[in-house]
C-alpha cells in the first residue's frame, strides 16, 4: 500500500467518526495526519504539510475537550454567532494571503495562495470542530471545494477523489449535527405545564 492510499484510508475513518460525533475521530485523525504530512512533503505542498502538524497538536486538545469539555462533562454541540463567523472568515482569508505571499517569496511551493486557502480554512474548520460548533461543516465544504482541483493539478487523483467524497460527507455531517443540536436544545427547554 502506498502513502497516498494509507493516508486517505486513515483520514476517511477519522472523518466518518467525526460525522457520527465520536471522540475516536481524534486519534485516528492523528494517524492520518502523519501519513498525509509525508505525502505533502513529497508533493511540495508546504502549506498542507504545515497543516498536518497543526492538526496533530489540535487533535490532542480536541480529544480532551470532547470528553471533558465543561466541568468534566462532554462538550455539547453549539452554534457560533454571526459576528464570530465573519471575524473568523476574515482572519482565514487574511492568513491565506499572508502565508501565500511568504510561500511565493521563499519557497518553490506550487499554487501557494490556493494551498494557503486550504490551510487557513482547514485551521478554522478544525478550531470549530474542536469546539463542537456546527459551522465546522460549512468550512469543510469550502476546504474540499478548493482542495479537489488543487490535488488533481498535482497528480494526486486518489486524494482528490477522497476530498470530493468528503464534500458529500460534510453535507451529511452538517445535517446530522444540526439534528443533534436541535435534539439537545429540545431536551434543555423547560416542559410547559398544562393550563390551570
Amino acid at each position: 500500500m502506498n502513502w497516498e492510499v494509507a493516508a486517505n484510508l486513515s483520514y476517511l475513518v477519522s472523518i466518518l467518526l467525526a460525522t457520527r460525533n465520536s471522540w475516536h475521530t481524534w486519534w485516528t485523525g492523528i494517524v492520518g495526519c502523519l501519513l498525509f504530512g509525508w505525502l505533502f512533503l513529497q508533493a511540495k505542498l508546504y502549506a498542507d504539510l504545515t497543516l498536518q502538524g497543526f492538526f496533530i497538536v489540535t487533535s490532542i486538545y480536541g480529544w480532551w475537550h470532547w470528553q471533558r469539555g465543561r466541568e468534566g462533562a462532554p462538550a455539547p454541540i453549539e452554534r457560533s454567532s454571526l459576528g464570530e463567523i465573519v471575524m473568523w472568515a476574515a482572519a482565514a482569508l487574511a492568513g491565506a494571503i499572508g502565508y501565500g505571499a511568504l510561500l511565493l517569496k521563499f519557497t518553490d511551493a506550487y499554487a501557494p495562495f490556493v494551498d494557503s486557502l486550504v490551510l487557513t480554512f482547514s485551521i478554522l474548520a478544525q478550531f470549530l470542530l474542536m469546539r463542537r460548533r456546527v459551522e465546522t461543516w460549512w468550512c469543510w465544504l469550502i476546504v474540499n471545494t478548493v482542495a479537489v482541483p488543487l490535488y488533481l493539478s498535482r497528480d494526486l487523483q486518489l486524494t482528490a477523489a477522497f476530498y470530493a467524497a468528503y464534500w458529500i460527507n460534510a453535507c451529511v455531517a452538517m445535517r446530522h449535527w444540526y439534528a443533534l443540536l436541535n435534539r439537545e436544545r429540545s431536551l434543555q427547554e423547560p416542559q410547559v405545564s398544562g393550563a390551570q
